[in-house]
């Protein structure tokens, strides 16, 4: 005879509700970079795709109120930077402090250079960055979406293996679970191979 706690699991189904229910976390943040005129800035975005693959084009969402947001429309340009999981905390300040009042590279130590391409900062530590320029911004709701032409790419080889994939021995990657909350995906994570025949 099952007991009543099995029971009561069986039961349990999903239920509708009319609060809004936000759940693209844990996932991977993105640290986007701008320079324009004087100005540079950097802000952690959650909302972020590849949108196409050829021609590389991806997409931000970015909040009208962030700093941020002004310097990418009147640039035209900017970088998607991603970080290890040692530098979390960067996407934590990056996050929280606004660039209207800290200069987020300087309080948090952050190395960059200068893209080639568009001038926007690329990172010193990041594993991967990409240079943008911007095609369509688009305001959907309380966020705009800035989708970018890919002109310029940046890998540290190291981190990846020969068939693509992250070299997890020597790169750990953070993912952003909510509420200041992180976990990393790395050589301790468990990975498992779905191979499905195609019909």
């Amino acid at each position: 005879m099952e007991s009543k706690l099995l029971q009561k699991e069986r039961l349990t189904v999903i239920e509708a509700t009319n609060k809004t229910v936000m759940h693209s976390y844990p996932g991977m943040v993105a640290l986007i970079t701008v320079s324009h005129q004087d100005q540079i800035n950097i802000m952690a975005a959650g909302w972020h795709t590849y949108i196409s693959y050829e021609p590389p084009i991806y997409g931000v969402a970015i909040g009208r109120e962030r700093h941020t947001y002004q310097l990418m429309k009147d640039a035209g340009s900017f970088a998607v930077n991603f970080v290890p999981f040692e530098k979390a905390e960067w996407i934590q300040q990056a996050g929280v402090y606004s660039g209207a009042n800290v200069d987020k590279y300087q309080s948090a130590d952050i190395g960059f250079i200068k893209g080639s391409a568009t001038n926007s900062p690329i990172l010193k530590d990041a594993y991967v960055a990409y240079e943008c320029e911007t095609i369509d911004i688009n305001t959907y709701g309380d966020h705009d979406w800035f989708a970018a032409k890919i002109i310029l790419f940046y890998r540290d080889h190291d981190k990846f293996l020969e068939n693509g994939l992250p070299n997890f021995e020597e790169l750990a990657i953070p993912l952003y679970i909510g509420r200041s909350l992180y976990t990393k995906v790395d050589k301790d994570s468990k990975i498992i191979s779905l191979k499905i025949e195609e019909h």
